[in-house]
Formats: structure tokens, C-alpha cells, sequence
């Protein structure tokens, strides 16, 4: 038939019908308009392949320790069997996709154990000689599954494998210092880069897989705490061919052995030296320097890291050693800031019928019949040069108090009282240091004396990050019921805390070494 020829109307039955010209498929005989060419839609669906640019065959990687996937280049998702998030991942994998339009995709069941995936695409292009005519094909993509640990699995179960370390040490009897400096760590996320924590005796050690990690977290310690920081390195391996050496590098931070609330007896020289205050003086805060406050006249100084270890000293007193007080007789002085010196007139708890006269900076806390716990001077010998050095001046041995108070003491507090927040703790290592029933127990009164110094110090509190307990509301409703009794104990707004959401927990535990919440040790303390 000649497609040019004009179409024909012949009346039927008195109406006119209208005949197209057709043509006959070149392959199969059937007939078709033409639009198609030679081949009918059928025949034409088999003679052009859409699918010949997209790969049919893919590999896709999955880490069985977090059940996640990875995500090119480096990122790595959580994603179920035959979801969503799955799909996606292997429609990014398929190169050549998007050259074509993807009508529809699906998973195709396969046996778990194959550790193969098969997803069905249907696509949708033009034919490459007839622009105007539109293919729709499905086939099969095949995607072979590999293992392969993520690195933040790998740097839980590889602790051995470390290029550099971090060894913080503080030689004192209690370890306050160090639940500082690891609420610091976590705010931070200082340990987002670790390879494993490890508690070790007078410290922890930090396990990193490279050297510039390990020196920036001694950056931060350095930013927090006064310490002291030596470097050395030891060989690996050597290639005699190319010169080149392989080293593990290990720095030793030491942290002052001076930590708040000690008493401190400081050299006559560098009491002078730092603004000429009396060498007997309270430690009122530990930052990036020491902070030292004089109790009888408010004086204030610091005294950096360098100048501490070019004359170290050590606490006179620590506070394992204070003594609980009761008020007999107070009288404000004068005020400096939020401090106010008074005279007070003192008495042991254990002796009240000996009394003591001193001078304190706790005027704007303690009223008569408070407790104050403090240092006992008199009747206590300290085997210590400085402060034999003080006895026997002229200028401060006369000057030295019998009593000096440190803190205001809360005889009220119930011991197992359950608080509305918590703080989050660092999971370390013990190794072989598994600590014994004494052990564990000095270390959780030790704990307790901390979450007490968050409760009564603000600006302590401020630098933290607290989070609300998951019985905030029977905490609460606990203490009101126990308000009575425990009116002028401080505690710790609602306002201040954190909410913590499952997400951030698991987000928490993915970066660096992961976390434990102590929820028991905070519902018991």
C-alpha cells in the first residue's frame, strides 16, 4: 500500500466512515499505524534495550557489628530489609540511571543467607530514531552483599591497634579531679577519636590510631586542666630500602596534684611573687590555672601551670581530711563580690564545749547553729617544709588560724536521696584493675561528694552538661514531700537540665567511645 495515497471515504449504510492507512510489521506481520516504524509497539520493545547503559550487577557493603551500610563515600546508614532507605541506597549504587526515566522499582525476594539483593526497575525512554515514541522496559538488578567494618566498629574491637596515646595522671587520694575533667570530656566530645579508654592506677590512658588526634586532645587538656605534658616515641619498624621508620608516639599529661577545697601552703617566695598573699590559703577552684583564695582577707590569686612546676608544691590538706563545725556566733565584716568575711565562733561537732575563733569567707552562707566542715590546725602536724617554713616566720607564724573553714555542710541530706538529673559517664576499660568491694565503695562516696559539689557550686554546674532523669517528675515529687526536712539543702533547677533523647544517645555511643548512663548510681546517690 502506498502511505502517500490520499485516504478514501466510502458511505456505508448512508453515513461516511473514515479508513487510516497501516502498514505491516516488518517482524511479526501485524498491523500498525506506522508510528513505530517498520516494527509494531510489541516487536519494538524487543529490539531496543534501555537497560544497556545501567549496570546489572552491583556490590554493596554492610557492617555486622551495627547493622549499617555504607553510603559512598564514607558515610554509613542504618537501613532495613526491603525499606526505603535500602531502595535508595541501591538505586545510588546503579551507574547510568539516570540517563533513563524510572517509572517503578521493587525488591525481589531472595534467601537471607544468599547475601544477594534483586530489585526489580522499570524505566521509560524515547527510541533513539523515533524521538516521539516512548519504550517502557523491566528488568533485573543484582546486588552482591560484602562485609565490611565501619570505622567506629572497628575502633571498639581493635583496641591494640593505636599509633598514639595519652597518659593523664593526678597522684592524689581521691579522684574529684578527674570526674571534672571527664564531664568536660563529654560535653566536649574531646573522645569522639579514641580507640579505647582505659582506667589504669593514678589515671586514665586515651588510645588513638593517629598522632595529630592524640596531639589535639592534648590541646584540650591543656585548655581545661593545669598539666604538664612530655612526649617520647618508640619504633615500630624500619625499612632499610626506603629509610623510612614507623613510631608509636605516647604523651604523659600530669595533672597539679592540687585539687578544690585542699589547703595549701605555698613558698614565701612565690606567695610574694603572686600579688604578696599569705602562703596559707584555700584552693577555690582548679581551671587553667590554680585558684587560690585567702580566707582571712578574701585575696585572690592564680598560679598558671608554668609557674606551678617551675615550683611545685603539694596540698597541705586535703579534703579527706575536714572536720565537721558547728557555728556558735557569726558577725559579717565586709563584702568582696559574692563573698563575705566574717568572725565566727566555732565548735567540733564531736566537742562542743571547745570553741574557736576564726575568720571565714563563708559570711553569706553560714548563720548561728549552721555546720561547716573545715580544716582542725591546731593539734595537727603536717610534715611539710612550707608550712614549717610559715611556723618559723616572724611576718606568718603568728598569723595562723586554728580553725579555717571551707564549706558549708548540710547534716539533713538524706544519703540515698533521688535526684532529678544525672550526668553521663565515659565507658573505660578496667582491664585487670577490676576494683574490689572497698574500692568500689570509696569510689562511689567519692562520686557522691562530686554530684554534691554540682548541687551547691553554680559556676561549676554551668560548665557541665546535666540531663533529666527518666523519674524526674517522682523525683520531684519527693522532694516536695521532703522539703521539711531539707529546706536549705541546694538543689538543681529544672531550667538547667538537658533533655536526652534516644537519638542523641545512640548518636553519642557511635562517636568515639561510647557512653554509660549511670542510672542506678544516680537513683542510689
Amino acid at each position: 500500500m502506498d502511505l502517500d495515497a490520499p485516504m478514501s471515504i466510502a458511505p456505508v449504510g448512508g453515513a461516511v466512515q473514515r479508513t487510516e492507512a497501516t502498514v505491516l510489521c516488518c517482524n511479526c506481520g501485524a498491523a500498525t499505524n506506522g508510528e513505530t516504524g517498520a516494527y509494531c509497539y510489541d516487536c519494538l520493545k524487543l529490539a531496543v534495550d534501555l537497560s544497556k547503559d545501567i549496570q546489572r550487577e552491583a556490590v554493596l557493603h554492610f557492617c555486622r557489628d551495627c547493622d549499617r551500610w555504607l553510603m559512598p563515600p564514607m558515610s554509613w546508614v542504618v537501613a532495613g530489609p526491603e525499606s526505603r532507605e535500602l531502595l535508595a541506597l541501591c538505586l545510588k549504587k546503579l551507574s547510568g540511571l539516570q540517563k533513563v526515566r524510572l517509572v517503578d522499582a521493587s525488591f525481589i525476594w531472595t534467601e537471607p543467607h544468599s547475601r544477594r539483593i534483586k530489585v526489580k526497575l522499570t524505566v521509560q525512554d524515547s527510541v533513539p530514531d523515533i524521538p516521539e515514541v516512548l519504550v517502557q522496559q523491566s528488568f533485573e538488578v543484582v546486588y552482591m552483599v560484602r562485609t565490611q567494618q565501619c570505622p567506629e566498629c572497628a575502633k571498639s574491637f581493635t583496641a591494640n591497634v593505636w599509633r598514639a596515646s595519652v597518659q593523664v595522671r593526678q597522684k592524689v587520694q581521691h579522684k574529684r579531679t578527674f570526674l571534672y575533667l571527664e564531664q568536660m570530656i563529654l560535653k566536649h566530645n574531646a573522645h569522639r577519636d579514641t580507640i579505647n579508654i582505659k582506667e589504669v592506677k593514678d589515671g586514665i590512658d586515651f588510645y588513638f590510631s593517629q598522632r595529630n588526634q592524640a596531639e589535639a586532645f592534648v590541646s584540650f587538656l591543656e585548655s581545661v586542666v593545669p598539666v604538664d605534658v612530655k612526649s617520647s616515641r618508640s619504633i615500630i619498624s624500619m625499612d632499610t630500602h626506603t629509610s623510612k621508620t614507623s613510631y608509636k608516639f605516647s604523651y604523659s599529661a600530669n595533672i597539679v596534684p592540687v585539687c578544690k577545697d585542699d589547703l595549701v601552703a605555698l613558698p614565701i617566695k612565690l606567695a610574694k611573687q603572686i600579688g604578696n598573699i599569705s602562703p596559707l590559703v584555700l584552693c577555690s577552684r582548679i581551671g587553667t590555672a590554680i585558684n587560690l583564695l585567702d580566707p582571712n582577707t578574701l585575696q585572690t590569686a592564680e598560679v598558671s601551670s608554668k609557674i606551678y612546676w617551675r615550683a611545685p608544691f603539694t596540698s597541705l590538706a586535703q579534703v579527706t581530711d575536714l572536720v565537721e563545725f558547728v557555728v556558735i556566733d557569726i558577725e559579717p565584716i565586709t563584702r568582696k563580690g559574692k563573698m563575705v568575711l566574717a568572725e565566727a565562733t566555732v565548735a567540733p561537732a564531736s566537742n562542743i564545749g571547745q570553741t574557736f575563733f576564726t575568720r571565714t569567707h563563708l559570711g553569706h552562707l553560714l548563720n548561728v547553729g549552721d555546720s561547716a566542715m573545715g580544716f582542725m590546725l591546731t593539734g595537727t602536724n603536717f610534715n611539710n617544709d612550707e608550712f614549717s617554713e610559715i611556723e618559723d616566720s616572724h611576718t606568718y607564724g603568728s598569723t595562723i588560724p586554728d580553725v579555717i573553714l571551707v564549706k558549708k555542710h548540710y547534716p539533713n541530706r538524706r544519703k540515698n536521696r533521688r535526684r532529678n538529673w544525672r550526668l553521663k559517664r565515659m565507658a573505660k576499660d578496667e582491664g585487670e584493675l577490676l576494683p574490689k568491694a572497698a574500692d568500689q565503695e570509696r569510689m562511689d562516696q567519692e562520686y557522691e561528694m562530686f554530684l554534691r559539689d554540682v548541687e551547691e557550686d553554680e559556676e561549676l554546674r554551668a560548665a557541665m552538661a546535666l540531663y533529666k532523669t527518666q523519674k524526674a517528675a517522682d523525683a520531684m515529687s519527693v522532694t516536695e514531700t521532703n522539703m521539711s526536712d531539707e529546706d536549705d539543702i541546694p538543689r538543681v533547677n529544672m531550667q538547667e537540665l538537658l533533655e536526652d533523647l534516644e537519638d542523641l544517645d545512640i548518636q553519642d555511643r557511635k562517636g568515639g567511645a561510647p557512653l554509660n548512663d549511670d542510672n542506678d548510681s544516680m537513683d542510689d546517690a
